[in-house]
């Protein structure tokens, strides 16, 4: 496996390659950010068919197809003055200390199931309005329901059977009409 220094090296040369790119190539120079998103869900898609297939070379060539992607959006952000690759990085880095509290806090979690919990709360601390702010507008609709309710799932909206979840349905019917009669 490569070095720390190799691995700094080797994402240094990326950014020189993109920089070049942009500046010497016809098709990269049009790109803009809302031409290369149907070519990121692409990659996207296609690094989850290698991970279906357990084809770790062809994971590792669809994991640079969308590294290409991210430095590409960067650089482009980057252009308009707005934002550029460190900006990203860091930005993420702040993120995952920040949802991370176990590990950079004083917080302590048992099992996995914990950490997803806290995960969730830290994120509408962040200002999302809703547990189901991370959930994209644009997933398919068998991905995003999947999603929805693994987030609800995260919050107590769990049920083992339809009765279960009935109750449920009822018991916020009766907070609604007490909450709407006075």
């Amino acid at each position: 496996m490569n070095t720390r220094q190799e691995k700094l090296e080797a994402f240094g040369r990326l950014l020189d390659i993109m920089d070049d790119l942009r500046e010497k190539c016809p098709w990269d120079q049009k790109q803009t950010l809302e031409s290369l998103r149907h070519l990121t869900l692409e990659e996207t898609y296609e690094l989850s068919d290698a991970i279906l297939q357990g084809d770790l070379q062809e994971i590792k060539k669809e994991l640079g197809d969308v590294l290409l992607h991210l430095v590409f959006y960067a650089k482009i952000g980057s252009e308009k003055e707005s934002f550029d690759i460190a900006d990203v990085i860091n930005s993420l880095n702040e993120k995952l200390i920040f949802r991370h509290p176990h590990i950079y806090g004083d917080t302590t979690v048992k099992d996995e199931e914990e950490v997803k919990q806290n995960w969730e709360k830290l994120k509408l601390k962040e200002g999302n309005k809703s547990i189901l702010g991370g959930v994209p507008k644009s997933l398919p609709s068998l991905v995003k329901a999947y999603r929805i309710q693994d987030k609800v799932k995260g919050i107590g909206f769990e049920f083992h059977d339809a009765e279960d979840a009935w109750k449920k349905v009822d018991e916020e019917i009766q907070e609604f009409h007490a909450e709407t009669e006075t």
